[in-house]
C-alpha cells in the first residue's frame, strides 16, 4: 500500500510536467532589437543588403509595417523595457533613461547594492530593480518551472538588462574602461569560463568607445553567437531566450545622422551580421526551431540640416542650450517669481520643477507651472507645455494625449512636458551639425520595425494598426506562456 501511495504522489507531482510537455514551443527564442533603427530602413537600404541577412528576415518573415510607440518620450530604456514587458512609462517606473525616483535624479538601471563583475570600475553597478514590471523573459522562466534560461546582451547596459528582467540568469554589457564584457553580482558572483574565453578574443585597448564604431556591431554578435555555445541556449527541450540588442547603430546614428557613409556603413555590417547569425542559428539550433523577432526601441529624426537644404521645414531646437531661446528667459521667470533654480532636470521633453524651492516660498505649484508654461510657450517652434497633472483636460490631439498620458509616472516623470514642432528636435542648430536624436511622438522617432522570422511563422505582412506594446503579449501567445504582470498590448498573430 504505501508503494502505491508513493507511485501515486510521483504521478501527481509529474502531472504538471506532464500536462505542458505536449506544448509546441521553438527551442529558442531570440530578440534582436536594434537600437535607433527606423522602420523605413527595411527598405531604404533593402537594394543593398544581402540574401542571408535582412533581406532575408522581409522575404521570408512576417512584418508589421504600422508598429507605432503609443507613449512619450521615445527613449532607449522605455523602448527595450516596453518592448519586453509589453507596457508603458506610467506602469513600468521606466519613466527615461535618466529620471526621478524618490526625489533624487537616476539612471534608469543604478543599482549602489551591487557591484561589478569582471571589472572594478562602476560600470557593472547595474541591476533591472528600478524596473517594477515583469517581462517576456520572466514569464518564461516561470512557465518552464526556472529550467528555460534568459539571458541578455548588449553593448549598453541598459539594452541587456530591461529586456533580460528580473529572473534572467545574466544579462552582459560592455564596460568601456575594461575593454570587455562584464555583468554584475544581482546575477552572479563570478564571470562563466566561456565569457572570459569570449573576452579575451574580442577585447580592447580600455577606454575604446566600440559604441561609436562598426566593429561594435560585430563583438555584440560574436557575444550572442558565445552564449548560445556556452549556455547551450535551445539545445534541449525546454525553450531558452535570448535578449540581444545592437547599440552601435544608436551612438553612430547620433553623431552622424540618418544618412551618409557612416550610417550606411553600419547597416550593412549589421546585415553582414545578421546573415551569419541566422546561418550559425540554423547549424546550431535547427532550421524552423527558433523564433526571431527583429524591432527596435525607437527610430530616429533626419539631421535638420539635411531637411533644409531639400526645403523641408526643420531646426535645432537646442531647448536647453547655452545660448538657447528659453534658457535665456528662465532668469528673468527666476526673479519674478524668487525661485532659484527654478528647474532642477530636463530631460527628453520633460521638465522637473524645484518642488522643495516652491513650497518654501509659499506659492502654489499649480501657479509656478502655468507661469513657466506661458514662458516656454512663447516659443515659436513649442506647440505645446502640457502640465502632466492636467493631460486629460488640455486641448490636444487624441493620440499625442493618449502618449502623454502613457508616458507620464506620477512618481519619476516630473511636471511639464513639452511638444515643439515636427522635426524640431532638441539638437544643436549650428550649420555644421550632422548628428541627430529621438524622443519626440512624430512617426519619425515612433514608427518601428516589428518582424517576426523562424518557427512556424509564415511569409506575409500587414498594416494593421500595431503598438510597441503588442510585442510582449504577441510572443507570449506564440510560446503559449502568460503575459507580463503589466502588459496592456494584444497579441497579433500572422495571419
Amino acid at each position: 500500500m504505501k508503494k502505491i501511495f508513493t507511485l501515486l504522489a510521483a504521478i501527481l507531482l509529474a502531472a504538471p510536467m506532464l500536462a505542458g510537455s505536449n506544448v509546441q514551443r521553438p527551442k529558442l527564442v531570440v530578440g534582436l532589437m536594434v537600437d535607433q533603427m527606423r522602420w523605413d530602413y527595411l527598405y531604404y537600404y533593402y537594394p543593398q543588403f544581402g540574401p542571408d541577412g535582412l533581406r532575408r528576415l522581409v522575404d521570408e518573415g512576417y512584418s508589421y509595417e504600422n508598429t507605432l510607440i503609443n507613449y512619450v518620450p521615445t527613449v532607449t530604456a522605455i523602448g527595450h523595457s516596453s518592448v519586453y514587458t509589453g507596457s508603458v512609462p506610467a506602469l513600468t517606473g521606466i519613466a527615461g533613461n535618466n529620471f526621478v525616483k524618490d526625489g533624487k535624479q537616476v539612471y534608469c538601471c543604478d543599482d549602489d547594492n551591487v557591484r561589478s563583475v569582471g571589472s572594478n570600475s562602476k560600470e557593472g553597478k547595474m541591476s533591472p530593480r528600478n524596473l517594477l514590471a515583469s517581462g517576456i523573459g520572466d514569464q518564461l522562466r516561470i512557465a518552464t518551472d526556472f529550467k528555460g534560461k534568459v539571458i541578455g546582451i548588449a553593448l549598453k547596459d541598459r539594452a541587456a538588462i530591461l529586456p533580460a528582467g528580473h529572473a534572467a540568469n545574466a544579462a552582459y554589457w560592455w564596460d568601456q574602461s575594461a575593454g570587455h564584457f562584464i555583468s554584475s553580482t544581482y546575477y552572479m558572483k563570478e564571470l562563466p569560463q566561456w565569457v572570459k574565453d569570449i573576452n579575451k578574443k574580442i577585447q580592447t585597448k580600455p577606454g575604446t568607445n566600440v559604441k561609436t564604431s562598426v566593429p561594435g556591431v560585430t563583438k555584440t554578435f560574436q557575444m550572442a553567437e558565445a552564449a548560445i555555445d556556452g549556455e547551450q541556449l535551445g539545445q534541449d527541450s525546454i525553450t531558452d531566450l535570448l535578449a540581444m540588442s545592437v547599440s552601435s547603430t544608436d551612438a553612430i546614428g547620433h553623431q552622424y545622422g540618418t544618412r551618409g557613409q557612416e550610417n550606411h556603413d553600419v547597416y550593412m555590417e549589421l546585415d553582414r551580421q545578421v546573415g551569419l547569425f541566422l546561418k550559425f542559428l540554423d547549424e546550431k539550433v535547427g532550421r524552423g526551431n527558433y523564433l526571431l523577432f527583429l524591432t527596435a526601441d525607437h527610430g530616429a529624426a533626419h539631421n535638420p540640416n539635411f531637411l533644409k537644404a531639400h526645403n523641408l521645414p526643420s531646426g535645432g531646437l537646442d531647448t536647453w542650450g547655452k545660448d538657447s531661446w528659453l534658457n535665456s528667459r528662465l532668469p528673468q521667470l527666476e526673479k519674478e517669481t524668487g525661485i532659484s533654480p527654478l528647474v532642477t532636470g530636463v530631460d527628453a521633453g520633460r521638465i522637473y520643477l524645484n518642488r522643495e524651492a516652491i513650497a518654501k516660498s509659499g506659492k502654489k505649484l499649480a501657479d509656478v507651472k502655468q507661469q513657466m508654461i506661458e514662458t516656454l510657450e512663447q516659443d515659436s517652434n513649442i506647440f505645446y507645455v502640457v502640465d502632466y497633472d492636467k493631460v486629460l483636460t488640455t486641448s490636444l490631439p487624441s493620440r499625442l494625449r493618449e502618449m502623454i498620458v502613457n508616458g507620464y509616472n506620477k512618481k519619476r516623470s516630473g511636471d511639464l512636458f513639452y511638444v515643439p514642432r515636427p522635426d524640431w528636435e532638441d539638437v544643436s542648430n549650428a550649420v555644421d551639425y550632422r548628428g541627430t536624436s529621438h524622443g519626440l511622438w512624430n512617426p519619425t522617432d515612433a514608427h518601428i520595425p516589428f518582424v517576426l522570422f523562424g518557427w512556424q511563422i509564415p511569409h506575409g505582412q500587414t498594416a494593421e494598426p500595431t503598438h510597441i506594446v503588442d510585442i510582449a503579449p504577441t510572443i507570449c501567445e506564440l510560446l503559449h506562456i502568460q503575459m507580463p504582470n503589466e502588459c496592456i498590448g494584444d497579441a497579433k498573430l500572422p495571419k
